[in-house]
């Protein structure tokens, strides 16, 4: 790779360990890395919500050819959706909670080892979802697992993980109130009242908490799953699932292969984009971007 091709942009706050030094460390390490593979490579650190997209954008304007994302999954989706519809390959140096994406796509957790799949991987197209005209890599979602993910982003820095994931998501089990909506994918309606909606690219939300056993991120489709309600202990009884890798068989679930949906329902929408959240009103539309991004993988 030539000389001042690759431009790495560091979220020094994400990540249970992060701490007042990680971004030194990490800034240290991506220079070691660039200089034993004979690179020159920038090193930029986030200090806002869009900063990552912003200097990914910047990265691209100048002629990079690789940006490197160190942080969680909503680092990766402000430099995914960035870089999406260029030839600028994405890599990934996991430092987030739950990793869905970066496990998924089989980048390693350590560092190093992530930084190295960066420098000597292989490149690889992948699809992106579009929800409500934004972009997603993972998974999205409408309802539940939207509000679980609206609370777990307010949790303290260096303050999360599985356990507090685990408490929101018992929390809102019993108190969590579903809506009613009506779905058209790929022209098949379906209503219904549904404890949460999601679309998935990849399989699992992370931690191996695991959604769609049978979604891709190459296939041009996206995975689409609709929880009907139900019960607060059978709400309970139905997540293990998620743990066993078997959602598509649990009970009063209707699972299909869409390219395109839309969602509508009374009043406003809460939804996530790999883990990030939107509001709406009304009605959203959903679709595949199929090839919308070039990947570094082992």
């Amino acid at each position: 790779m030539s000389p001042a091709d690759i431009v790495a942009i560091v979220n020094p706050l994400s990540g249970a360990g992060a701490t007042a030094d990680a971004a030194s460390r990490r800034v240290a390490l991506l220079q070691s890395k660039f200089t034993a593979a004979n690179v020159i490579g920038a090193v930029h650190l986030t200090e806002r919500a869009g900063h990552a997209a912003d200097l990914a954008r910047a990265a691209c304007a100048s002629g990079a050819r690789m940006v490197i994302a160190w942080g969680g999954d909503g680092t990766i989706n402000e430099i995914g959706t960035a870089l999406a519809g260029t030839d600028v390959v994405m890599a990934i140096v996991p430092a987030g909670s739950g990793n869905g994406f970066a496990s998924e796509i089989g980048v390693p957790a350590a560092p190093a080892a992530a930084i190295d799949v960066a420098l000597h991987g292989r490149s690889r197209p992948i699809d992106a979802g579009e929800l409500d005209g934004r972009l997603f890599f993972n998974i999205a979602g409408i309802g539940f697992d939207a509000v679980v993910a609206e609370q777990f982003n307010l949790q303290t820095l260096g303050r999360r993980g599985m356990g507090p994931y685990v408490r929101i998501g018992l929390r809102e089990c019993f108190r969590y109130r579903a809506a009613r909506y009506r779905i058209v994918l790929d022209g098949e309606e379906l209503v219904t009242e549904a404890l949460l909606i999601a679309f998935a690219n990849g399989r699992e939300y992370g931690n191996r908490i695991r959604l769609a056993p049978h979604a891709r991120m190459d296939d041009g489709k996206l995975e689409m799953m609709v929880v009907e309600d139900r019960a607060p202990l059978s709400r309970l009884w139905a997540g293990r699932h998620l743990a066993l890798g078997t959602a598509d068989k649990a009970p009063r679930i209707t699972a299909r292969s869409i390219e395109s949906a839309r969602i509508e329902t009374d009043g406003d929408m809460l939804y996530h984009l790999d883990g990030e959240i939107g509001r709406a009103r009304g009605s959203i539309s959903v679709r595949i971007r199929p090839k919308a991004l070039i990947v570094r993988v082992p």
